[in-house]
């Protein structure tokens, strides 16, 4: 079986589906990544291989682009409603006039059996249905931007499925939705998915020294992703080392890109500033972590069954800290002026170390993670899917 991974230029939106690749990989399948850039470079690096399709996209800078000066997006715009979550598709379905015809070109040449990809990437559906195989999507973690893009790419793509054959214009739905939260934790009121087990994949990395050192006390890691820091988030990343001031018995570590080391400034005896490392590296020795809602971070962090401060500051993020809040697995501070207090965040990490129902509601998380289907599990749920489709074909 042919499989063709396409997805939208962010390496967040295309890590979660490593680990089923390399289910198919291994189960004998060919797995080639179709995308800019952005994509196949991270392909690469997961030991995948890609076709480049179209130039950089740089998704995170623009998405940067608009903020007043040195805002962050929850201090310019607070909690995102509905229609903000309406207004994140917009951009994809305009990336997807100026990309899909790259990607129909190619995949007509390549021959695809089934075509993986995430939430947002309209394109693959558009290929599938040209294609007539079958499409697989795969959320990254809580999903309500993903819940809204298929009716949205229905009524401003339909131009685009005309041109590319679909019937009447329509955009075609996914085949299977994948879904890597585990039980009791993806958004309630959003359609339920496929389960496929997460497994934690932040790319390639060198186990560092200091994660071998024993700590005394507690270790807690602070994650903030370099698109929190690029959206103005330096100020946010301070106020976190600043809560670790007074707090004994505790070590934090956080993780920092070089590009802004520079601005963490002075910190207090009880921190440690690294460059970045996957988390699933160093978890294995931290009692805590602190983050800013990602949910590679969220995932990771509950496959190692740990408590959770979430610090959320744009569109999902606070979704995914309602979740973790809601299971009983951390805490959420969601409001600006408390995460620009090191006081307040000094209060919530104190809580979910010292709170005995934080580490019992994590624990119980990654036990309900354990119950799920691995990807190599799933990989069986693909060939039937794909084979399915080529007899109606033949059929046809």
């Amino acid at each position: 079986m042919r499989v063709l991974i396409i997805t939208t230029p962010v390496s967040t939106h295309f890590a979660p589906l490593v680990p089923l690749a390399w289910a198919l990989r291994g189960a004998g399948h060919e797995v080639l990544v179709a995308g800019q850039p952005d994509v196949v470079d991270a392909a690469r690096a997961s030991g995948l291989s890609g076709h480049v399709v179209g130039e950089a996209f740089h998704a995170g800078e623009l998405m940067a682009l608009g903020l007043p000066d040195g805002l962050r997006p929850i201090q310019a715009a607070g909690r995102p409603g509905p229609p903000a979550f309406a207004g994140a598709v917009r951009p994809w379905t305009a990336h997807t006039r100026y990309t899909v015809g790259g990607y129909l070109e190619f995949a007509r040449h390549w021959r695809p059996d089934l075509v993986l990809a995430d939430r947002l990437e309209y394109g693959a559906l558009i290929v599938g249905g040209a294609l007539g195989v079958p499409v697989v999507q795969h959320r990254w973690g809580v999903d309500p931007v993903g819940e809204v893009a298929w009716a949205a790419g229905a009524r401003s793509l339909r131009g685009v499925c005309e041109r590319a054959g679909l019937a009447g214009g329509l955009l075609p739905r996914p085949d299977l939705v994948l879904d890597p939260c585990p039980p009791g934790f993806q958004d309630p009121s959003l359609t339920p998915g496929q389960p496929i087990r997460f497994v934690p994949n932040n790319g390639p990395g060198t186990l560092p020294d200091w994660a071998l050192e024993p700590c005394e006390g507690r270790r807690v890691c602070v994650s903030l992703g370099r698109l929190t820091l690029a959206m103005n988030g330096t100020g946010l990343l301070r106020s976190i080392v600043g809560a670790f001031e007074g707090l004994d018995g505790v070590e934090g570590v956080v993780t920092v890109d070089d590009a802004y080391a520079d601005a963490v400034g002075e910190v207090p005896g009880n921190v440690r500033v690294v460059p970045p490392v996957p988390l699933d590296l160093v978890l294995d020795g931290c009692a805590a972590v602190v983050h800013h809602g990602g949910s590679g971070t969220q995932l990771t962090a509950t496959a190692f069954g740990l408590p959770q401060v979430v610090l959320p500051g744009h569109l999902d993020t606070f979704v995914v800290g309602d979740r973790v809040a809601a299971c009983g697995a951390g805490v959420t501070v969601d409001d600006a002026a408390a995460q620009d207090d090191s006081a307040a965040v000094r209060e919530a990490i104190r809580t979910v170390l010292d709170d005995p129902r934080y580490a019992r509601g994590a624990r119980r998380l990654r036990a309900a993670m354990e119950t799920q289907p691995t990807p190599a599990d799933t990989v069986g749920r693909l060939e039937a899917l794909a084979r399915d489709r080529a007899l109606r074909r033949v059929a046809a």
